[in-house]
């Protein structure tokens, strides 16, 4: 954390708008650490990886990744920290609304919404950066139009804490950004799942104790501190009251998502990638233990993204392409009638029974 950032909270309390971005940001780059430079030859490599990605991307599905904004970002985790909180705005800013509108609050913490739910925001992301590979292993879609992103320090280190080889690593990678990144630039899938969050944020309503807790961290340096370096999760700020059906719909879409681009992965780059079935298993098992990142959502929002549940994306469209062909499964991405919902990804028949008639 940088040396003078609590001098300057009080200047970065009065950021306008319904969530404080530049404290956001600030908390976000000073929680993700410091830059680390990358080798020119190994941004070189992801970019030629992000190339060949959305090549077979392209030609194997009727997605479009080469239509996406702008070129990859091989970024590190202050730089991925920095671009990405304001991605979640879509469920930042309908939080802050529920602080900042008409309310039993007394105005003191009516007029601090901004500010915590920016603190809340910015602590996120910056342990996410610190997990990430990209933007696919969020767990959550981004509500804006993003070039894909390579976190290299992460990508790197997930090769050597699993003894896998770093250059399928890397193409693994590439191919589960280059597909989530090209689902999510068709409108209506976006559309899809934000209008999904929205219905489960609505649910969420103000927990008055949890803000008064939260009112005495503002007020204690060391324990904000803690919060934001050592993934501490604030207490609770909003607890759900309905709403799991539209999650569960959220959830369905992004294993959905990835399991997609294992298939990808299997008919196109296969040949590359002899060691796809133990990188999956990898990613299984480190998704398997709670993040700090993950603490944090859970804690603001009652958000359980049930990362566990994703590998379900991947038996779905496997079983779906055995049982009626490769080209059924690109129904997926017709329209929302032919995304599947939560039931159908254990039960494939459904699905089929209302996309592929």
């Amino acid at each position: 954390m940088t040396d003078n950032l609590f001098d300057r909270l009080a200047d970065l309390f009065r950021s306008p708008g319904p969530v404080n971005w530049r404290l956001a940001r600030e908390i976000a780059e000073s929680a993700s650490g410091t830059p680390e430079p990358i080798d020119p030859w190994l941004d070189e490599e992801y970019r030629d990886l992000a190339a060949t990605a959305a090549r077979h991307v392209d030609s194997a599905s009727p997605l479009d990744p080469l239509s996406v904004p702008g070129p990859p970002r091989i970024v590190d985790r202050r730089s991925w920290a920095a671009g990405s909180a304001e991605g979640l705005a879509y469920l930042a800013e309908p939080l802050a609304s529920k602080l900042v509108g008409p309310g039993p609050l007394p105005d003191m913490l009516r007029s601090l919404g901004p500010a915590l739910i920016g603190l809340q925001m910015g602590g996120m992301v910056g342990a996410m950066s610190h997990r990430v590979l990209g933007g696919f292993d969020i767990g959550l879609p981004s509500g804006r139009d993003e070039a894909p992103a390579f976190v290299v320090p992460n990508v790197e280190q997930f090769a050597t804490d699993y003894s896998l080889d770093a250059r399928q690593v890397r193409l693994w990678v590439a191919m589960h950004e280059t597909t989530y990144v090209a689902a999510l630039s068709r409108a209506w899938v976006r559309e899809h799942a934000v209008m999904r969050m929205d219905a489960f944020v609505d649910s969420l309503e103000v927990d008055d104790e949890g803000l008064a807790e939260r009112m005495q961290i503002l007020q204690d340096p060391d324990a904000l501190q803690r919060m934001v370096e050592g993934g501490e999760g604030m207490p609770s700020l909003l607890s759900a009251t309905g709403g799991a059906g539209e999650l569960a719909e959220v959830r369905t879409l992004m294993s959905i998502v990835e399991g997609y681009a294992d298939f990808l992965i299997d008919r196109t780059v296969g040949a590359l990638l002899p060691q796809a079935g133990t990188i999956g298993e990898a990613i299984d098992r480190r998704r398997a233990e709670p993040s700090p990142d993950q603490r944090m959502l859970a804690q603001m929002v009652g958000l359980d993204l049930q990362h566990g549940r994703y590998r379900l994306g991947t038996t779905f469209c496997f079983e779906v392409a055995r049982r009626w062909g490769d080209d059924a499964i690109h129904h997926l991405w017709e329209s929302p009638e032919t995304l599947p919902h939560a039931g159908d990804l254990e039960d494939p028949v459904a699905w089929a029974a209302r996309a592929l008639l």
